[in-house]
């Protein structure tokens, strides 16, 4: 009597002789291989994107077509991706730790801020010491800018960059610090930027995700399109 296990592995070798004895068995299984392939092949890789994109761009068009920002018909950002204001009639964003290739020495990088091709944080922990340099310059920088006293709070986001290093926004309390530099640089009021602050405000998603939020390039926009220009000599020179 044959063992169990002896049955077990003579099994598989029958079903294998019993394929091969059967003509055009191996050209029938490539034939059934090949066209699964390509079934699966024009279903993930031709209809689902098509049937995808063709929903994003019916439902969400803005969106899907990376959340252009535009002026006189001209594509001038992204609202995902934040720029660089230095300018001090500008609302100012926050730091970006992004960098880029150094055009003066090969294989050498620069601080190149706000760098979408090169999205990423200092990878600096809390008890770093050149990350605790850096934000108490920071720290110093902005209080300087905006006339604040030396002890004077100062918001989280002024003074630290995103793990992106591409965050468009500032909290409501950072545009609210920079008000009367703005206001003073393009002689405004500052009830007129205020409310430029609060239209340009994002509220939480979904009404609990998140903080509210300012986004920084469209702010300025909103704020060029006042017809203020910068008033003092320095903001003209930047």
């Amino acid at each position: 009597m044959k063992s169990s296990s002896s049955f077990s592995l003579s099994a598989p070798l029958a079903v294998v002789a019993d394929v091969e004895s059967q003509p055009g068995s191996w050209g029938q299984l490539l034939g059934s291989s090949v066209r699964a392939a390509v079934l699966v092949m024009l279903v993930t890789g031709i209809a689902y994107p098509l049937l995808t994109t063709g929903v994003a761009q019916a439902v969400f068009p803005q969106a899907a077509n990376g959340s252009l920002v535009m002026r006189d018909g001209q594509i001038v950002g992204s609202a995902l991706i934040g720029q660089q204001f230095d300018a001090a009639a500008y609302f100012h964003g926050r730091p970006s730790a992004t960098l880029g290739p150094d055009p003066a020495k090969e294989g050498a990088s620069i601080a190149t801020p706000y760098n979408a091709g090169a999205s990423g944080a200092s990878n600096q922990g809390v008890t770093h010491k050149d990350l605790a340099e850096t934000v108490a310059a920071r720290v110093a920088q902005y209080r300087a800018d905006n006339g604040l006293a030396a002890g004077a709070a100062v918001p989280v986001d002024a003074v630290t960059a995103s793990a992106s290093g591409l965050d468009p926004h500032i909290s409501p309390a950072n545009a609210t610090l920079q008000l009367p530099r703005v206001a003073r640089e393009r002689g405004l009021t500052l009830a007129q930027l205020q409310q430029l602050v609060s239209q340009s405000t994002e509220q939480r998603s979904l009404f609990f995700l998140g903080e509210p939020r300012v986004n920084v390039l469209q702010l300025n926009l909103a704020l060029d399109a006042l017809g203020k220009p910068a008033v003092t000599a320095a903001a003209a020179k930047e």
